[in-house]
């Protein structure tokens, strides 16, 4: 019996540390599963964190302020007033931008090479300066919703008849700042590109007669003829293209945010510009301003139509096609 005894005591003994031993080893896995959720937990608040600190968009509302490149001497695009005050369209849309954003606007003026390279780097966090949007760019950049259209012109002395189409600039001579739209077009019809910084320097190589031509946007030729009516120049010739003009933004998980409330910004409105011949050397300006969802090709068309009709009317004292049956 004390035999029998002692054995069902040993089993219950037995039984007891097996027990305990499975309700320690229970709690064991319970506590490290729980420890494992809370680590996993704060890695992903700390990648969310470091994600919100890398953005872009995080860090211009963080400071107030944003910081917008371009070269301050491309009328009417950027360029100083009398008063040596910046202002221009690309001001205003800048302007625009920073104040949806609730935010201050610094600009940074350079050349047109410094500033896509101060855009890389991430000295500037756009670049506002009627950029125009080519294939080669999109592979590098993300560009904004376009909020400008406009021509590409050929622009000659007014004594030089040589250029009367873009293949005609096989051969010539241009300037143009280097890495821009238009060298990269006379240099695809054939011509030969010297760099220049601006305007004002290509325009003294062609009235010196030191190039053939250069190619520049059809609202700066009409600028520029407005400010300078003794201005020996004209248009020769005008892409058959209609250039996109958009806001570059370097390429990055981290400007996601901020490439949608540019174009959240640009929402309001845009621009399509046309010049026309008023006569006696000089020449008008006309634009349509619409929504950015506006068909821009169909209005850029009928605009240019009407700029030419305008310049037949002034220019050239004719009355327009009757195209009524």
């Amino acid at each position: 019996m004390k035999r029998t005894l002692s054995l069902l005591m040993a089993v219950l003994m037995l039984t007891a540390v097996v027990l305990t031993g499975c309700s320690s080893g229970g709690t064991t896995s319970g506590a490290a599963s729980s420890s494992d959720a809370s680590s996993a937990s704060s890695e992903a608040e700390s990648e969310s964190s470091a994600a919100e600190e890398n953005d872009l968009l995080a860090q211009i509302k963080e400071k107030g302020t944003i910081t917008v490149a371009m070269e301050g001497t491309w009328a009417p695009w950027t360029y100083h007033d009398a008063d040596d005050n910046l202002v221009g369209y690309d001001v205003e849309v800048a302007q625009n931008i920073a104040k949806k954003l609730g935010v201050e606007v610094n600009f940074v003026e350079g050349e047109w090479d410094g500033l896509l390279a101060g855009l890389d780097d991430g000295r500037y966090d756009i670049m506002v300066n009627g950029v125009g949007v080519t294939e080669e760019r999109a592979e590098k950049y993300n560009f904004s919703t376009p909020y400008a259209y406009n021509r590409t012109a050929v622009i000659v002395r007014g004594d030089y008849d040589e250029i009367n189409s873009m293949e005609d600039l096989e051969g010539k001579t241009t300037a143009n700042t280097i890495s821009s739209t238009y060298a990269t077009q006379a240099e695809a019809h054939g011509a030969t590109v010297t760099g220049v910084d601006d305007l004002n320097q290509t325009i003294e190589l062609l009235l010196s007669g030191r190039i053939d031509a250069t190619l520049n946007a059809e609202v700066v030729f009409a600028d520029y003829v407005k400010e300078h009516p003794e201005a020996n120049i004209k248009i020769a010739t005008f892409s058959d293209e209609v250039e996109k003009v958009a806001i570059p933004i370097r390429k990055g998980d981290d400007t996601a945010t901020l490439l949608a409330a540019v174009n959240d910004a640009l929402k309001e409105s845009s621009v399509v510009i046309a010049s026309y011949d008023i006569g006696d050397n000089m020449r008008g300006l006309v634009g349509v301003v619409g929504p950015t969802r506006m068909d821009y090709a169909a209005v850029a068309a009928r605009l240019s139509y009407f700029a030419e009709s305008l310049s037949r009317m002034f220019g050239k004292k004719q009355l327009p096609e009757d195209t009524t049956e």
